[in-house]
């Protein structure tokens, strides 16, 4: 006895007539419609049935089946010349008799083909960016290792040595960290802990945190201002911290961190980003980006700044990017030069604000 089996998934499912193609439909239809009527009038006619009548009734049916075959090619032929298109992957601008539906489908099969090519962009970049940018840190700590185990260095330079391979284990977490967090973050459905958080609090805990990589570089970093918002502190805390990563690593002399009625704002004396922030603040960009005269690999570019415009929407603002004069007096955002026989000229800062809503005193 044979057991019983379920349905085979790969078999099509539905009715007979779905499993039809679409102008066979058609052709059965508009046959019905012109055969039926004529084949109600004929078995109506108070005449008996003839042969004649039944040659009649077939050849009616015959013309019927005719018509309903190139009518029906006539009304799908957009839809069959779409069809074409995309088979060669070679979509065009809409016909002058494509009908509003064929033309909606036109622009959606576009549209998921950008979006696909997008992605399929990304992606190449990110391999680009675990073949290049991951290989260098690697290497670099490979070859410092042999150094330090094989070559005879003096106590001085194996130190030397051993804060060269900290510096480069640095860096790889660092951009690990920074490309599992733009893979988190690209999602739409990310949530929050949303918890009352001090937003002055927050800057001098990252104020801290940076102080010694600040000093390091010869800049001045402080916190100002104040304010209380709704917020997960531990996300908005990484938004924030990749924009003073970048402040850093851009800025002449000085960065300030301010707390405000708009959110968090990072401002810093650099040049400036070159390109437009949407551009920028892209996960994964499948062309080099040059910032402030940096050239970065494909993948790159753009990761931290993506991460913290990600963080800012999901609290419900934004991140925004202006380039305004402060002057450069300022105690609070530039530290006094030394002989200064007039005053300073203005500084052009860059302020990248990550706006928050509700944010109270």
């Amino acid at each position: 006895m044979s057991s019983p089996t379920g349905p085979d998934p790969a078999a099509p499912t539905g009715s007979g007539l779905g499993r039809l193609s679409l102008r066979t439909q058609f052709t059965a239809v508009i046959f019905l419609l012109a055969f039926l009527p004529n084949l109600g009038v004929t078995l109506m006619s108070p005449l008996r049935l003839s042969l004649l009548n039944l040659l009649w009734i077939l050849l009616v049916g015959v013309l019927s089946a005719i018509m309903g075959y190139f009518l029906s090619g006539a009304l799908l032929q957009p839809v069959s010349r779409l069809e074409a298109e995309v088979k060669r992957r070679d979509f065009g601008e809409a016909h002058p008799d494509d009908p509003s539906e064929v033309r909606s489908l036109r622009a959606a099969f576009k549209g998921l083909l950008g979006r696909l090519g997008t992605e399929q962009a990304r992606r190449n970049a990110f391999m680009a960016t675990l073949v290049h940018d991951l290989k260098t840190p690697i290497i670099a700590t490979g070859h410092l290792t042999h150094a330090l185990t094989t070559l005879p260095l003096p106590d001085a330079e194996r130190r030397e040595v051993g804060a060269h391979i900290q510096a480069e284990t640095a860096r790889l977490l660092a951009l690990v960290q920074q490309m599992a967090d733009a893979h988190r973050f690209e999602r739409d459905d990310l949530t929050l802990n949303r918890q009352p958080t001090d937003l002055r609090a927050l800057l001098d805990d990252i104020v801290r945190r940076f102080a010694g990589r600040a000093e390091a570089a010869g800049l001045h970093l402080s916190a100002c201002g104040g304010g209380h918002a709704l917020t997960d502190a531990a996300v908005l805390e990484r938004a924030v911290s990749n924009l003073v990563e970048n402040a850093l690593r851009y800025a002449h002399r000085t960065v300030v961190l301010r707390a405000g009625h708009e959110g968090l704002c990072v401002a810093d004396d650099g040049p400036g980003l070159d390109l437009p922030l949407d551009k920028l603040a892209q996960p994964f960009n499948a062309q080099p980006a040059i910032i402030a005269g940096q050239q970065f690999t494909a993948g790159t570019a753009g990761l931290g700044l993506f991460i913290a415009r990600r963080i800012a929407e999901a609290h419900g603002g934004h991140l925004r990017y202006t380039r305004v004069p402060e002057v450069g007096s300022d105690p609070s955002s530039h530290p006094p030069l030394e002989h200064a026989d007039t005053e300073p000229a203005p500084v052009p800062f860059t302020k990248l604000t990550i706006t928050l809503p509700e944010v109270t005193p």
